[in-house]
């Protein structure tokens, strides 16, 4: 049985822990609130833009499409990965890396395929392979829309000057505290929705249509890339919570075993102490 000193340092090691996880898991859940709040607010507002976008584009003649719209022939992929600065938040950052990794080695093996990296994570896993182009972790010590807007900036500057042919967001989408879905966007070129034939939109735009789209289209774009960056912060948090909160029973449900086997040792000891007096006594007896 071990020694009754090795029990009470583990115990007190366990329970520091504990203390650790479960203050981590508080935190995660205060900023939790706020990120679910920040993205629910938004994403009908993007949702919507994104739909009346599409809708609009898909009305356009080919010859007037946007230039964000143009379809061709897809070479050169960029693959925009969010995850987190930091980890202890179960599976959020892997199942970013694996998505990426399944588009890098299936879905566009026969192209060539760079990564852009919001947050440390992703630039740690794609470095090393030569794959990460630039790196945007910084962006998290502040989250505003007009720093996420320069990076949609540069990413619409490298699909316009031909760098690539397509560009495709991967990120985990908040659902609840306990689930994060991950989605795979399409950025650029823009997907037009096919129209139904028997639907007559018969409006009157002003200015033209054309120049409605021109100017939507660099706000849209901004707006899904920030959208996505907020899923993913909010989905982070709520990961980290839900690991922190399991780690903290497993951390609970250890350091009662861990008790129960210190009071078995120390009832032995005390067992075998009696014993001895108890035998030294007789032997003086005889």
């Amino acid at each position: 049985m071990a020694n009754l000193k090795e029990i009470r340092n583990r115990i007190t090691s366990v329970s520091s822990t504990m203390q650790i996880t479960s203050a981590m898991k508080m935190v995660s859940a205060a900023k939790l609130k706020k990120a679910q709040d920040a993205i629910t607010a938004m994403r009908p507002y993007s949702d919507k833009l994104t739909e009346l976008l599409q809708n609009l584009s898909a009305t356009l003649d080919s010859d007037s499409g946007s230039k964000y719209a143009e379809q061709r022939e897809v070479n050169n992929v960029l693959v925009v990965a969010i995850t987190s600065n930091r980890g202890l938040c179960g599976a959020f950052n892997s199942n970013i890396i694996k998505q990426v990794n399944h588009l890098v080695n299936s879905t566009y093996a026969s192209k060539k395929v760079a990564v852009l990296a919001i947050g440390k994570k992703a630039n740690d896993a794609f470095s090393k392979s030569g794959h990460v182009i630039e790196n945007k972790s910084d962006i998290y010590d502040d989250l505003t829309f007009d720093n996420v807007a320069a990076i949609a900036e540069s990413l619409m500057l490298k699909f316009e000057q031909k760098q690539f042919d397509k560009i495709e967001i991967v990120y985990n989408k908040f659902k609840n505290a306990a689930t994060q879905i991950i989605m795979t966007e399409q950025l650029l070129p823009i997907v037009p929705v096919e129209t139904n034939s028997n639907t007559n939109l018969d409006y009157i735009f002003e200015p033209s249509k054309e120049e409605i789209v021109e100017q939507l289209i660099p706000k849209s774009l901004k707006t899904q890339l920030f959208k996505a960056i907020r899923d993913s912060f909010a989905s982070e948090h709520g990961a980290r919570m839900t690991a922190m909160h399991k780690a903290t029973d497993n951390a609970t449900e250890l350091r009662d075993q861990l008790k129960l086997t210190y009071n078995k040792a120390r009832q032995a000891a005390i067992t075998n102490e009696i014993l001895e007096i108890v035998g030294g006594a007789e032997a003086l007896n005889n």
